[in-house]
């Protein structure tokens, strides 16, 4: 399992910004428990952050090995698709900043969907979504059922004036089928082998189907 996060560490209001750390460490866990080898990379390499609103003492305590590997991730371009069964985009507001402009992620992400193995995405992860175009240069998300952080859960935490974009626009914009839920449901879309989850609540879920989807290949 290959899982990608965020480099990004700062919002343009100076506010601190990164991974969300349950999007992380709950499928971390799941992905563990479901018999997989991990390779955690990020768009730098080296130390990932974690936005530290996601970083209680609580969250510390629970998930300490989870956030001891966010400690020293692979640099994405130092990463090949081989080996990998599936790739995992944990969320967190950094990921609206840089996992859009990764060519190779997007090049992973195109080499494993086209080589038939699961790809899947929470909250704001599927960030790294829009751009991805398959080989024919149709967008991956068009006329797929997708779901992700949605513009009402964006305004509901008062952070859609400081993101480039709205995840939802976008994705509805690249073709998606966009399925939205209630605020905070925990909610999961399965559209073939792509897999993607609403907000932190549909972390675990997703990481669940995701491996499912590997167990049946």
């Amino acid at each position: 399992m290959l899982m990608v996060v965020t480099s990004h560490g700062e919002m343009p209001t100076g506010e601190r910004t990164g991974i969300w750390l349950s999007e992380f460490a709950e499928p971390y866990e799941v992905f563990r428990a479901s018999g997989f080898k991990i390779t955690v990379a990020s768009i730098k390499g080296g130390k990932a952050p974690i936005d530290p609103r996601s970083l209680t003492a609580e969250a510390e305590a629970k998930w300490a090995e989870a956030i001891r590997v966010l400690d020293d991730t692979v640099p994405i371009d130092a990463v090949s698709a081989d080996g990998f069964d599936a790739l995992f985009l944990p969320g967190g507001h950094g990921t609206m900043f840089d996992l859009p402009g990764s060519v190779k992620l997007q090049s992973l992400i195109r080499t494993l969907i086209e080589s038939d193995r699961p790809v899947g995405a929470v909250c704001h992860g599927p960030a790294g979504l829009v751009d991805v175009r398959l080989s024919d240069g149709t967008h991956l998300v068009k006329g797929r059922r997708v779901t992700a952080f949605t513009n009402e859960e964006e305004r509901a935490v008062k952070l859609d004036q400081a993101m480039p974009f709205l995840l939802e626009d976008r994705l509805r914009q690249a073709g998606a089928e966009f399925i939205p839920a209630e605020k905070w449901a925990d909610h999961v879309e399965v559209d073939g082998k792509l897999v993607t989850g609403q907000n932190p609540q549909s972390g675990e879920s997703a990481a669940r189907k995701l491996a499912e989807l590997v167990a049946s290949a």
